[in-house]
C-alpha cells in the first residue's frame, strides 16, 4: 500500500473538471484508490463519493492506494496533484 500526503492545488477544488479528470486518471489503474480527510473515507473512482467530500482548495488529504500498480497509480497522481 502506498501513501500520498497532498496539498489540493485546483482553485475550485475537487469539483467538475478537476474531479472527473482525478476519476479516469483512477479507473486506468487496477489499484484502489480512497480519499482520506477530516477522518471520512472516498472513492477516488466514483463521481459521488468524491464530490461528497467537499474537497476545496488548500484542503490537505491523504490518498491510500493499494493494488498491483499501486507504484505508477502513486506517481501518476502525485503528477496530477502537484
Amino acid at each position: 500500500m502506498k501513501q500520498l500526503e497532498v496539498t489540493v492545488p485546483f482553485k475550485e477544488g475537487l469539483h467538475a473538471r478537476p474531479a472527473v479528470k482525478l476519476i479516469k486518471l483512477v479507473s486506468g489503474f487496477e489499484s484502489t484508490v480512497t480519499i482520506f480527510k477530516n477522518g471520512k473515507e472516498y472513492n477516488a473512482g466514483s463521481i459521488t463519493s468524491v464530490l461528497a467530500g467537499g474537497i476545496m482548495y488548500g484542503d490537505q488529504i491523504l490518498l491510500k492506494i493499494d493494488g498491483p500498480d499501486e507504484d505508477a497509480a502513486a506517481a501518476a497522481l502525485k503528477a496530477y496533484l502537484t
